[in-house]
């Protein structure tokens, strides 16, 4: 019996008491299990007496009675005991809490998926790096974080669609293009240009790409060079992305707003919401009325758009486009565009508080990490992949809340002790994976399976652990936490690897295999499955062996 049957056995029983008239009290729509602090209290607990109780007129203990009578005749449920001043712990039969081995090896890839976020549709936003230069150390965190929401999300049932948008329009695209230019002529960095040794690559790249660019006269050149790098650095940054498991529905370019006329558009229906108006000569958009510091300029007084323009023609393309939620992951020094964002949504008619969502993330640090040759100043995340690989890097970042800092400790990640957390997770699956192994040489299949036999403490708690999977997949989803998937993980590896200590999925030399043997090669597979399951959430490969 999952969590979930058993949340539905108690809203049952509540339900028959009150057909029956032992009380009458409005029922919540569904019923909280948790597990108690010590097994000795049972499998699982819940507090609905002590939130009824009183509304029934009644005293919770006399409610919980009532209801422990009825849980204790339905099927799974071994017993029923009230504690302190109300509380309900309800422990299950052996052979209940057994058969859940066989449903999650039965259910596969889909075991944890839920619905809890069915009918929501979401643009995620993430990375969005400037394509004038490689990803680094910055964008790692968001990568790796922005993936995992995305994948606990559908896993919970949302539409997701992955985006990252191209901030491929503005003067920074113009001083990119000179800077490649430069280098093809051996001449300096222009002023505030790009000096890393990937804009020499860039220039080749452009060189065999339009062969004799640079004999063409320099307002000529310009032009083509600023699209042949542009799309040259682009791939770089999805070829980065790819290797560390990443990847994007939606490339979305910010040029192509100005080009098809989004911008001038977005002002004009803005207008239309009445949140516009203008000031010396300037467009503005009157974003104080919604919480904002400042009300924002839209256009200048020369015609230009400003970025906050194109961050406004952004989200009302996103908002055409069929997304009710729109969720942005930003860097640390981007809290000053929550409020002027959530501002644009209001202005656009969206609720700031339903239709858009702004996670920051606090800055990470590597340990001993060395500046990127081809870029000079920064960290590089290919670097980072080819010194730590990118199951190690991803897991480490995904392992923490979005608001916390990270300090990396590479030795700690490249050691294949219990020490590295993403280590010890890989390791049970691929120890699962030898158990089942070693197990077939000797016989043993799933061709029986008999719950009741699954009485030792230790599979008690594995299987206590593996009913938590698709709870804590869809509290990830709810919170946009994937950290709680990780922490999840260590905590179901720590208790495979005790099971693993104290009872035998293959029988000794000279014994027979039994049920007992094939009974627990289920649970072994059920645990594969979750870790696998729950590693694929992050981005994380299983492996079979280590």
């Amino acid at each position: 019996m999952t969590p979930e049957q058993l949340s539905h056995a108690i809203s049952a029983a509540l339900a028959e008491s009150v057909a029956a008239g032992d009380f009458a009290v409005e029922l919540p729509d569904t019923v909280k299990v948790e597990r108690p602090k010590s097994r000795e209290h049972g499998d699982w607990a819940t507090n609905v007496a002590l939130q009824l109780g009183k509304k029934a007129g009644m005293n919770p203990r006399d409610f919980a009675q009532v209801l422990a009578a009825r849980l204790e005749t339905v099927d799974g449920i071994a017993g029923a005991e009230i504690a302190g001043p109300g509380f309900l712990n309800i422990t299950l039969d052996a052979a209940s809490a057994g058969a859940l081995a066989q449903k999650i090896v039965e259910a596969g890839t889909e075991y944890g998926t839920n619905d809890a976020l069915a009918g929501r549709v979401v643009n995620l936003e993430f990375v969005s790096a400037n394509p004038t230069g490689p990803l680094h150390i910055g964008h790692t965190r968001w990568a790796a974080l922005g993936d995992a929401i995305g994948r606990v999300l559908r896993a919970s049932g949302a539409d997701v669609t992955r985006e990252y948008y191209i901030n491929d329009a503005g003067n920074q695209m113009n001083v990119f293009a000179q800077s490649v230019y430069n280098r093809l002529h051996g001449l300096p960095v222009p002023e505030g240009g790009y000096p890393g040794a990937y804009v020499q690559e860039l220039a080749e790249a452009v060189r065999a790409r339009r062969p004799g660019v640079e004999e063409l006269p320099e307002a000529e050149a310009l032009p083509v060079i600023r699209d042949l790098a542009y799309r040259a650095q682009l791939e770089d940054i999805k070829a980065t992305l790819a290797d560390f498991g990443v990847e994007f529905d939606v490339y979305f370019s910010e040029q192509e707003l100005h080009d098809g006329g989004a911008v001038e558009q977005a002002v004009a229906r803005l207008r239309e919401q009445g949140h516009v108006f203008d000031d010396g000569g300037a467009v503005w958009l009157r974003t104080t009325d919604f919480g904002d510091d400042k009300d924002r300029v839209l256009l200048r007084a020369n015609g230009e758009p400003t970025y906050f323009a194109a961050d406004a023609a952004y989200y009302l393309s996103k908002k055409d486009r069929g997304f009710t939620e729109k969720i942005y992951l930003l860097g640390a020094d981007h809290h000053g565009y929550v409020n002027r964002l959530k501002a644009i949504a209001a202005c656009a008619g969206d609720d700031p508080q339903a239709n858009i969502e702004i996670l920051i993330g606090q800055l990470i640090s590597v340990n001993g990490a060395k500046l990127s040759k081809r870029a000079g100043n920064i960290i590089e995340l290919r670097d980072l992949i080819d010194w730590l690989g990118a199951d190690a890097l991803r897991y480490s970042l995904a392992r923490y809340p979005a608001d916390s800092p990270i300090a990396i400790d590479p030795e700690l990640l490249q050691k294949k002790t219990n020490d590295n957390p993403v280590f010890y997770v890989q390791y049970a699956h691929a120890r699962s994976c030898a158990a089942a192994r070693n197990a077939a040489e000797k016989g043993v299949d799933r061709s029986a399976f008999d719950a009741s036999l699954l009485t030792h403490e230790t599979e008690n708690d594995l299987l206590a652990l593996l009913a938590q999977y698709p709870h804590q997949v869809a509290q990830s989803a709810e919170f946009r936490e994937p950290h709680r998937v990780a922490r999840y993980l260590e905590t179901l590896a720590g208790a495979y690897h005790r099971w693993y200590g104290a009872c035998r999925v293959a029988p000794l030399a000279d014994e027979e295999a039994t049920d007992l043997n094939r009974t627990r090669l289920w649970l072994n597979d059920a645990t594969t499955q979750v870790l696998a399951n729950g590693l694929a959430l992050l981005g994380v490969t299983a492996p079979e062996r280590m």
